[in-house]
């Protein structure tokens, strides 16, 4: 019997790359592609261990897995970042350059 590639291998890999790109991109996309990756790499997962002998690309999914969990915990950290610098420097100052400069002189003057 031939072995078939592994339903969603791919999908899963893509997904897990995807999510350690997007953690960049204010966390959010990150943490979506990282959150589908580690579902549907489980699922892939259960049923390779169903029938092993039946499938393969089992290796495309633990990486993606594993990049999937990385994207996610990346993406957290930015995310929680991104908070952290909005409470503490502020939204309006944020969203005005000169307010934004000036806030960043002070805060080396006074560090």
């Amino acid at each position: 019997m031939e072995r078939q590639t592994l339903p969603n291998s791919t999908l899963v890999l893509v997904m897990g790359i995807l999510s350690i790109v997007g953690c960049c991109c204010y966390g959010l996309p990150g943490l979506i592609c990282g959150i589908v990756a580690v579902v549907v790499g489980q699922k892939a997962t259960s049923l390779y261990k169903e029938a092993p002998e039946n499938y393969s690309g089992f290796d495309n999914v633990k990486a993606g897995k594993i990049m999937g969990i990385i994207g996610i915990v990346l993406s957290v950290l930015f995310i929680i970042y991104l908070i952290w610098v909005i409470s503490f420097i502020g939204w309006e100052v944020l969203q005005d350059p000169d307010q934004l400069r000036e806030r960043m002189e002070e805060m080396q003057r006074n560090g």
